[in-house]
């Protein structure tokens, strides 16, 4: 099994997949603080699958443990996909259900750099974990598909609860979870190191 998780630096191969995308022309962030992850999960019905993300060298230790102590229990993620595969675009790779770790981007509705751009954050499950906010009056849902998740009493496969091992495990790792550290805003897909 450890065969199947490593990490790697950022080679001209993985560069090309991500150059542009992920990693934008204005990315401030060195390509020698990124490492590749490669990692095994399981989807719902317990199916292994192959999983790819490109994080920050500070957690890719940590969060490949994380990962290998996921498998092991059998958690289920549906897809882990470098975001690349989508063109970048966090919407709609929230929308297919892909847990992913960098892109450069900034925080929505801001001109901060988001965590993700820094390879510092992991959305887990997205669609089924959304992100809420309140703007000008009007609640924002993202992915706008998943609507269906966001009132958290309901159960339903891949939800992310405070009691469940993936929130265990990322907190035992010095991880923050976006579902309970804010007063105006959840984001339950998400799990952050400052």
């Amino acid at each position: 099994m450890d065969k199947s998780f490593y990490i790697s630096e950022i080679d001209e191969k993985i560069f090309a997949r991500i150059d542009g995308k992920s990693y934008k022309k204005n990315c401030p962030i060195p390509l020698d603080e990124l490492r590749y992850l490669h990692v095994l999960h399981k989807d719902l019905s317990g199916k292994t699958l192959e999983g790819e993300l490109i994080c920050n060298i500070k957690i890719a230790e940590p969060l490949t443990d994380i990962f290998k102590k996921l498998f092991a229990e059998n958690y289920p993620i549906e897809k882990i996909r470098l975001i690349d595969e989508y063109d970048a675009d966090d919407e709609l790779s929230m929308r297919d259900n892909n847990s992913s770790c960098f892109n450069f981007r900034y925080v929505s509705f801001t001109n901060r750099i988001s965590l993700h751009g820094y390879g510092l954050a992991v959305d887990i499950n997205p669609l089924y974990n959304p992100y809420i906010k309140t703007v000008d009056g009007k609640k924002i849902i993202a992915p706008d598909n998943s609507a269906d998740f966001e009132d958290r009493t309901k159960n339903f496969p891949y939800k992310i609860t405070e009691d469940d091992l993936c929130c265990k495990l990322f907190a035992a790792h010095g991880f923050i979870w976006g579902g309970n550290c804010w007063d105006d805003e959840k984001d339950y897909q998400h799990f952050f190191i400052n």
